[in-house]
């Protein structure tokens, strides 16, 4: 079989049965001419019957010399995976090297979070916000005003005090709530449930919430929604976001801050304080430990840049 069309089929497989886009066929191209540039020093390179598994190392080597980042040689390998599973589909060669090929592995993105100051100016900023459309009279009344400010405020105390999702926030109900422990009961991803503390100022907004949410609505069953809108229905995580953006620019903090981070916020910092690893995993609600492992690299990379900085020889 002439080797030399196998490229334009593929092409042409992606285009036709496959719907992918130009660019992505443009980027598949590229790709595949540069595996015969950098191993075979041709970019027309057609001979794939002569490609092994290493010949298939020596191109991970090549793209790791050029200094690529992780992302893009992952992406590139999987490119010449699927050119190759797709020669082998059509009996055009006889076996896939890049099958079992061993890559480097993604890089970790490091979660984002807040710093106890930052944190602090947020949890302030509802309060400061509609105490200020008050005074502006740019909110409807000055009631569904004070509504807000308490609501939003032990819904930001809530979700740093228990390390909560904000789907998580938004689907308590009442009687998942006591205030007598300070405790509250977390129904997580897949339905498991989880307890968790409510701190001090947490309690604090939360008592003063509740005492505004009964002027304001008759639903006191106890499986009525903790936190509610102006109806008394359940608040929606995209309503509470939307409002969150408010809330970041009263605090003069970066919009891309969004309520997760509220929660890597409350990780980190308890692994900074001398938490045990294990303990963050139950209050996090994570099945595995791997997952929570993530923010003991946060605390680390912090404590190398504290070291760096004060160190006489670093």
């Amino acid at each position: 079989m002439d080797n030399s069309i196998n490229r334009e089929e593929f092409l042409s497989y992606l285009r036709n049965i496959r719907q992918a886009s130009e660019l992505t066929i443009l980027s598949y191209r590229r790709d595949i001419e540069q595996f015969g540039r950098l191993v075979y020093g041709k970019g027309d390179f057609d001979d794939w019957n002569r490609v092994d598994v290493y010949k298939a190392r020596t191109y991970v080597v090549s793209l790791q010399n050029e200094e690529l980042k992780r992302a893009s040689i992952l992406r590139k390998v999987s490119a010449m995976r699927s050119f190759f599973r797709f020669m082998v589909r059509e009996q055009m060669v006889g076996k896939n090297p890049f099958s079992g090929l061993t890559t480097p592995k993604q890089e970790q993105r490091l979660p984002k979070y807040m710093s106890i100051k930052e944190v602090g100016k947020l949890l302030d900023a509802p309060m400061i916000y509609w105490r200020e459309a008050k005074r502006l009279e740019t909110c409807k009344d000055d009631e569904s005003a004070d509504f807000a400010a308490a609501r939003d405020t032990a819904m930001l105390e809530i979700v740093y005090s228990g390390g909560l999702r904000i789907s998580e926030a938004t689907g308590l109900n009442l009687d998942d709530i006591d205030m007598l422990s300070d405790i509250m009961k977390v129904k997580g991803k897949g339905k498991k449930e989880r307890l968790c503390a409510i701190g001090g100022p947490a309690a604090k907004a939360l008592r003063k919430y509740l005492r505004v949410r009964r002027n304001r609505t008759s639903n006191e069953r106890s499986q009525a929604p903790l936190f509610v809108n102006k109806y008394g229905a359940r608040l929606t995580p995209r309503s509470f976001q939307r409002n969150l953006k408010f809330y970041l620019q009263t605090a003069e903090l970066p919009l891309d801050m969004t309520p997760h981070k509220l929660r890597h916020s409350f990780a980190t910092h308890l692994l900074d304080a001398g938490a045990d690893l294990r303990s963050v995993q139950e209050l996090l609600g994570h099945a595995n430990l791997s997952s929570t492992q993530i923010y003991t690299h946060v605390s680390a990379e912090r404590l190398k840049a504290v070291y760096n900085k004060a160190h006489p020889r670093a």
